[in-house]
């Protein structure tokens, strides 16, 4: 049988990819890359669209299938520039589109990428996989007509098996456009050294020393040794708090030794410091704060407002909007006044893309308002939004990456002061793809990233949670855009929210034990040597701050100095650029 030229090609291309696979994959290495841009032409997909048949559409429709069975149809296009994309028309149902059959490994990470178009306005597309334990959401994005949007995201599977991807959307009268589509399988240990590069490059620096006498003549052989000032770890991370911990010595003991940063977990919120209106009440917060301050604990400001209807103090659904204006700006002009320059972050109107009361009741800008009003009164602190789902489930369309970046910019488009994502990452069973993939997307807003409440919701101080528990840290921190991560487990006398770090008497249990692991590997350690024979010594250090000593049998006294090993001003998001080392120039005295 003869096989046309097209086929011919599109087989020795699939050839040639199994077989970089199989001689590359040890050395492969993670694309970061991503955009919220809409282009006027996709970008080639990553990894030249890893395990994915004919992923440009070069040749056509191979590979490529109908998907839905309800009459919709597909076809090949190309632009006037020539670029050529898959089409799905005529659909009746949200997955009446294409799809191509792909073999999936238990024992694999995938990261997967698309460009997406619709035929007019703009709506939400899904990527899915249809795998033999069910469906999976690979991630989504907004597509828009005229131009292409990166859908970035990823999956793991529970059983290997073939799987159907597909795309979706729940407009049926768009067309939906779909282009350079890429799916690269990563072993665990691949993915490991990933996290292991990336710390190298946003946790730590590399530092040298050059040391000269007076004579300015190089001092070789000098013992040099680098201590931390600190005993916890690197990036700021915390736990929330409740007014438990107050007079709690073993609480506090156990609370203070560990962690750089927290956060009231109720009792900011209106609801609990205005229970009747007109009787604010900030005893609590206010003993909480000090409690931190004592301990030179930061805290995050959580929060001004929240924009679910059902978590409003009892008094304020009954408000006319006239009057729920004058209450609300008396709320926030009271707690942001009391506690501006105390904290270092508010967040300002909690999940606000899932809930809309204010916007509801007072206007379509209401958060934009709320951001202005409160960095007038606070202008030094960054200003959040805290949203879930945006990390923790591909499926939700509502919260997704490219979704929060189009609010930050609306936001932004109003409000020009300091402003930050926090991410509130209440995980069931992750999908660790899917969260890098998204923290990529995030970064491309330029702006801090915490994660701000994270917790594990399966059965508690069991492996299980702890070994999900250990995977999201270990993402997230790995991160350079994160800047901070905040736990969701404080402990009350009944027990703890969805995940413990301790039993009643505060002694770790398998939580904590992780938590407490990670601080040991992240914090600074200590580094010490003999300058060579030019005077210099090299090391690599976390960031922070050190005491260095430096002792030669020809100096008059050890020299001490304090040293702060900081994070390069320019961004590391793009983990291909180089960071400079520090250099620390000293002169000593001799005899």
């Amino acid at each position: 049988m003869e096989i046309s030229e097209a086929p011919k090609a599109w087989l020795l291309i699939l050839y040639a990819s199994l077989l970089f696979t199989v001689h590359t994959t040890d050395a492969l290495s993670y694309d970061h890359s991503a955009t919220i841009e809409c282009l006027k032409e996709p970008l080639k997909p990553q990894y030249n669209g890893g395990i994915i048949v004919n992923p440009e559409f070069t040749y056509g429709l191979e590979g490529w299938s109908s998907f839905g069975g309800n009459g919709g149809k597909i076809m090949h296009k190309k632009s006037q520039d020539g670029n050529s994309f898959i089409v799905a028309h005529s659909r009746n149902q949200p997955y009446d589109t294409f799809s191509q059959k792909i073999f999936l490994h238990k024992e694999s990470l995938y990261a997967f990428s698309a460009w997406i178009q619709v035929s007019q306005g703009k709506e939400p597309v899904t990527a899915v996989f249809k795998t033999v334990d069910g469906f999976t959401f690979a991630g989504s994005a907004v597509a828009r007509s005229g131009c292409w949007s990166m859908l970035k995201g990823g999956l793991t599977v529970d059983s290997s098996g073939y799987a159907e991807l597909y795309f979706q959307t729940n407009n049926t009268n768009v067309e939906i456009w779909v282009d350079n589509v890429s799916l690269q399988p990563f072993s665990k240990e691949q993915w490991r050294s990933h996290q292991v590069e990336n710390i190298a490059k946003a946790r730590k620096r590399d530092v040298k020393v050059h040391v000269t006498d007076s004579k300015g003549e190089v001092l070789h052989d000098a013992h040099i040794h680098f201590r931390p000032r600190q005993n916890k770890a690197g990036i700021p991370l915390g736990c929330v708090i409740n007014n438990d911990i107050l007079g709690n010595q073993a609480y506090q003991n156990w609370f203070k030794s560990r962690f750089s940063v927290t956060v009231f977990g109720n009792e900011l919120k209106w609801y609990a410091t205005e229970r009747f209106q007109g009787q604010v009440n900030y005893t609590d917060p206010d003993a909480m704060l000090a409690f931190a301050k004592e301990n030179n604990i930061k805290v995050r400001g959580h929060y001004i407002f929240w924009d679910d209807p059902a978590y409003q103090p009892k008094w304020v659904p009954a408000l006319p909007p006239a009057e729920l204006k004058d209450a609300a700006y008396k709320r926030l002009q009271s707690v942001v006044s009391k506690y501006s320059g105390q904290f270092i972050g508010w967040d300002v109107n909690n999940e606000n893309l899932h809930f809309q009361f204010y916007e509801q009741m007072l206007g379509a800008n209401a958060s934009d308002v709320f951001f202005q009003m409160a960095n007038q009164l606070d202008p030094a602190t960054t200003m959040f939004m805290n949203e879930f789902n945006t990390l923790e489930w591909s499926g939700d369309t509502q919260a997704s990456p490219a979704q929060y970046v189009a609010k930050i910019q609306e936001i932004r488009s109003f409000y020009q002061g300091p402003i930050g994502i926090g991410l509130e990452s209440h995980f069931s069973a992750p999908n660790i793809p899917y969260v890098r993939a998204s923290l990529d997307l995030l970064a491309t807003a330029g702006v801090p990233i915490w994660l701000t409440e994270l917790d594990v919701s399966v059965n508690n101080n069991t492996d299980q949670q702890a070994l999900y528990l250990e995977q999201i840290l270990r993402e997230a921190y790995a991160h350079p855009a994160v800047e901070g991560i905040v736990l969701w487990a404080a402990r009350t006398a009944q027990g703890c929210y969805r995940m413990c770090l301790t039993d009643e008497n505060y002694n770790n249990n398998l939580n904590g034990a992780v938590v407490d692991k990670l601080i040991e590997e992240w914090k600074p350690k200590s580094s010490e040597g003999k300058l060579d024979s030019n005077g210099e010594f090299k090391t690599s250090l976390f960031h922070g701050d050190y005491d260095v000593t430096i002792d030669h049998p020809s100096m008059n006294s050890t020299l001490y100095r304090r040293f702060e090993v900081a994070a390069p001003e320019a961004s590391t998001q793009n983990m291909e650029d180089t960071i400079s080392p520090m250099v620390l120039h000293v002169q000593v005295d001799v005899k």
